[in-house]
């Protein structure tokens, strides 16, 4: 059995050479690694990604419906009554009646929610560096870049 290292993770040089050299085991292995760290920074300072995304589409994409919001993080409807019932009872969104259909509410970022999306961003910017350390900033780069591209090509098939 191979010997586990940091984290519980297992010693690369013990993985043949075929798993290490297989995309979707990296890839999958990689995102298990930056949930991990993502999750506890979030929960250290009471927030999670939902609520960072949301915050970060209401900050760049204006006042939304909630049906919007939840297309454009890829947050699923019912979670995310969830994730602004939370937002909305901390004060960092509000949610008002739509003055063109009153039956859908237009959530809008508070001044409180710029405040927390400000301290947040630098939270995320640090995990960042944490889950990119190995890497220079050209080699970070060029992993955004490829990552985008296959999430782009995957996301409109």
């Amino acid at each position: 059995m191979p010997e586990r290292g940091r984290h519980g993770s297992i010693d690369p040089t013990a993985v043949p050479a075929r798993l290490r050299s297989l995309a979707t085991r990296l890839l999958g292995r990689g995102a298990v690694h930056a949930d991990r760290i993502s999750h506890a920074r979030l929960a250290a300072v009471g927030a999670t990604r939902w609520q960072y995304a949301t915050l970060v589409t209401l900050r760049d994409a204006g006042p939304a419906s909630q049906a919007a919001l939840s297309e454009r993080t890829g947050i699923h409807r019912s979670d995310m009554v969830a994730v602004l019932g939370g937002l909305t009872e901390a004060a960092y969104v509000e949610r008002t009646p739509d003055p063109a259909d009153q039956r859908r509410n237009i959530v809008t970022l508070t001044a409180a929610g710029r405040s927390r999306l400000r301290a947040l961003d630098r939270l995320v910017d640090q995990t960042q560096d944490e889950l990119l350390a190995p890497l220079t900033p050209t080699e970070r780069a060029e992993l955004i870049r490829l990552l985008q591209r296959i999430d782009d090509h995957h996301s409109t098939r």
